[in-house]
C-alpha cells in the first residue's frame, strides 16, 4: 500500500515525460529545458518521502515547483491528497489555490489562449477529483480508527467482565472457606475442650477423641489447600459444594462432638430440593450450628425445616443464649455471608434475640419442577 502513492505519481510523471521527450526530440534547443523539468519532477517525487511527517510543507513545495515543471504535477497531486487526509480545511484551500495558480501561470506562456483554458479546466477538475479522493481516504482512515478504538474498548470491557467474574468467584470461594473452616475449627475446639476437662475418660475414649481431632484437622487442611489452590490458579474452580442430602452427615458429625441438635422436618421426602437452594440451606444450618457452639456452648439447637415445591423452603434455627453478644453487635462475617447467599437467590433472612433465645429465620425460593 505504501507504493501506491508513488505509482500514481509516476503515472502522471510518465505522461508528461513522454510529452517532454517528444518536444526534446523535435526541438534540440529545448533539451536542457526538458531535462530541468524532469530533474525538478524527480526531486518532488523524492520529497514525498516526508509527506507524512510534514504534509503541509511538502504539499506547498511541490505545488510551487509546478510553475517550473510539468512532471512535478504528479508528486504535487499525491502530496495534496495526503494533506486532505490529515489537515484542516484552510491549509487544504491554500495548497489547492497554489496548484491552480501554478498551473495557470505555466500554461499562460502564450497569453490567454485555448491551451490556457483547457489547462485551467483540466486542473480544476483534477483538484475536485483529488479533493474527493482525499476526503474518501480520510473517511476510510477515520472509520478504521473508530473500529480499532471500538475493538480495543470491547477488549477492555471483556477483560473487565472476566476480571469481575474472577473476583466474584474468588469471593464465593473465600465465603465457602469461611463457612467450612469456622465449622471445622469450632468442632476441633469442642473436642479439645472435652479432652482437656474430662478426667474420667478411659484410654480408649481419649484415643477416640484424639483420633477425631486428628481427622478433623486433616479435613480442615485438605479443604484449605483446595481453596488456596483455587485462589492462586485462575483456571481452577472451587471444590465440590455440599448438598441438602448431606445434612444428616453434618448433624451426625456435630452430635458426635457433643453438640445437642434437634431437627423437625415438615418437607415431603420425595420432593427434591434444587441444588442451589439446597447448598445455601446446608450452609445456613452449618453456620447456625457454628455460631451456637461459639455463643451458646452446651445449649441445644432446634432446627425446623418446612416448605414445598412452588413455595418456599423455610428454616428456623434457635438456641438458648448463654453468652450475651457485645453492645452494638450486628453480626459476624458468617451472618453477613449468609445474608449475601440468601439475597443472591431472592430469599430473606432475619435474626432476632429476645427472652434469652437467638432465632435465625430464612426463606429460600423453591421452584416447582415440571
Amino acid at each position: 500500500m505504501r507504493a501506491v502513492p508513488y505509482a500514481c505519481a509516476l503515472v502522471v510523471m510518465a505522461f508528461f515525460g513522454v510529452v517532454l521527450g517528444w518536444i526534446a526530440w523535435n526541438g534540440p534547443d529545448r533539451r536542457w529545458w526538458a531535462a530541468g523539468d524532469l530533474a525538478i519532477g524527480v526531486s518532488a517525487l523524492v520529497l514525498l518521502r516526508w509527506r507524512h511527517r510534514a504534509p503541509f510543507t511538502v504539499a506547498v513545495i511541490t505545488a510551487v515547483v509546478t510553475v517550473l515543471s510539468t512532471t512535478a504535477i504528479g508528486p504535487a497531486y499525491v502530496a495534496y491528497v495526503s494533506l486532505v487526509k490529515r489537515r484542516p480545511r484552510k491549509r487544504i484551500l491554500v495548497v489547492a489555490a497554489l496548484i491552480w495558480v501554478a498551473g495557470a501561470i505555466y500554461s499562460a506562456e502564450d497569453g490567454i489562449s485555448q491551451q490556457l483554458l483547457l489547462a485551467v479546466t483540466a486542473n480544476t477538475l483534477s483538484l475536485v477529483a483529488l479533493t474527493a479522493a482525499g476526503l474518501y481516504l480520510r473517511s476510510r482512515v477515520d472509520l478504521e480508527n473508530e473500529r480499532t478504538k471500538r475493538r480495543a474498548e470491547e477488549q477492555r470491557h471483556r477483560r473487565a467482565e472476566l476480571e469481575q467474574v474472577r473476583l466474584n468467584e474468588r469471593a464465593t470461594i473465600a465465603r465457602e472457606m469461611h463457612d467450612v473452616l469456622a465449622h471445622r475449627i469450632s468442632l476441633l475446639s469442642l473436642h479439645a475442650a472435652a479432652l482437656a476437662h474430662r478426667t474420667d475418660l478411659s484410654p480408649d475414649e481419649v484415643r477416640l477423641a484424639a483420633t477425631v481431632i486428628h481427622e478433623s484437622a486433616q479435613q480442615s487442611l485438605t479443604e484449605l489447600r483446595a481453596t488456596l489452590g483455587s485462589l492462586r490458579d485462575d483456571e481452577v474452580t472451587a471444590p465440590p459444594q455440599p448438598s441438602w442430602e448431606q445434612l444428616p452427615v453434618l448433624l451426625a458429625e456435630v452430635r458426635a462432638a457433643g453438640q445437642g441438635v434437634q431437627i423437625t422436618a415438615e418437607v415431603d421426602a420425595e420432593a427434591a430440593v434444587p441444588a442451589q437452594v439446597g447448598r445455601h440451606a446446608y450452609r445456613i444450618v452449618q453456620e447456625a450450628l457454628t455460631n451456637a457452639r461459639k455463643h451458646a456452648p452446651g445449649a441445644i439447637t432446634h432446627i425446623r425445616v418446612s416448605g414445598r415445591p412452588g413455595e418456599q423452603l423455610r428454616l428456623s434455627i434457635s438456641n438458648t443464649e448463654t453468652r450475651r453478644p457485645p453492645t452494638g453487635h450486628i453480626g459476624g462475617l458468617g451472618l453477613i455471608g449468609l445474608a449475601e447467599r440468601v439475597t443472591m437467590v431472592g430469599g430473606t433472612l432475619s435474626t432476632t434475640s429476645s427472652g434469652g433465645q437467638f432465632v435465625l429465620d430464612a426463606s429460600l425460593p423453591w421452584e416447582a419442577t415440571s
